[in-house]
């Protein structure tokens, strides 16, 4: 299989995640502290993986002043993204309560919001389009973050957009795109740096890590810590160590 096709397999692996995670919303009643629970877990997988695979193998490629710059750098391009969409209606895109606004509340947020969840997946389908250019294979931990974060991202903000009146037809629209764009970011981040220096993939690995830190911290924690309260730091903990110990396992 060229190796363009197996990173769009594997974005569209994440990206169908999303899809789950949004159907289990639509069609179950799930309880907001389970919603909680599985996103505070979620967080905690992607905080391993960024970590001990990204970060860590970004800064032994490409040094660590190049690693660190590029890690902020990602970090201040999300959230300058994020506070345009905010102010548009996506600031609470992945809530699962009457946190989102609906489109006669605010007009314009439903697009906001689809544009946000765009945004907070394409890091993460870049990071797995790239990391098949080194010919080891797809870290197994990475994609397992990915798989595992996203089932309750796609969760926690359907049950959100269902509160806030969004039709059925726009969920699993916005979903399914979400889906097929992030094979697309996945193949084309493959395409596009196939020929790249080992640096300049360090670098960009790095700058889709710190986006998606700063997504973690921005979107999925306050999530998580409204329900959960307390427990939120221990269910982190958890996902953490799941994720660690699978990375380990599968190195």
């Amino acid at each position: 299989m060229p190796g363009w096709l197996e990173a769009g397999a594997w974005g569209l692996l994440g990206g169908a995640a999303l899809v789950v995670g949004a159907a289990i919303a639509w069609f179950v009643r799930v309880p907001s502290k389970v919603v909680a629970a599985v996103m505070a877990f979620g967080a905690g997988v992607l905080i391993s993986a960024l970590a001990f695979d990204l970060a860590e193998e970004a800064a032994d490629t490409g040094g660590l002043l190049a690693t660190t710059t590029a890690f902020l750098a990602g970090a201040l391009l999300y959230l300058a993204a994020n506070v345009v969409l905010a102010r548009r209606g996506a600031r609470h895109r992945k809530r699962s309560g009457d946190q989102q606004p609906s489109e006669s509340e605010q007009g314009g947020s439903g697009a906001a919001i689809a544009v946000g969840a765009l945004l907070d997946g394409i890091p993460e389908s870049v990071v797995l389009g790239i990391g098949l250019l080194g010919g080891s294979g797809v870290s197994v931990a990475v994609v397992a973050a990915v798989v595992i974060s996203n089932v309750p991202e796609g969760l926690s903000s359907v049950a959100g957009m269902k509160q806030a009146g969004r039709s059925a037809r726009y969920v699993f629209g916005v979903w399914s795109a979400i889906a097929l764009v992030s094979a697309a970011a996945a193949a084309l981040g493959h395409l596009a740096l196939g020929d790249a220096s080992p640096q300049v993939v360090a670098a960009i690995t790095a700058l889709a890590a710190g986006a998606i830190l700063t997504m973690v911290a921005d979107t999925m924690i306050p999530e998580a810590f409204e329900r959960t309260q307390v427990y939120t730091g221990l269910i982190t903990t958890l996902g953490f160590l799941v994720a660690f110990t699978v990375g380990r396992l599968g190195g």
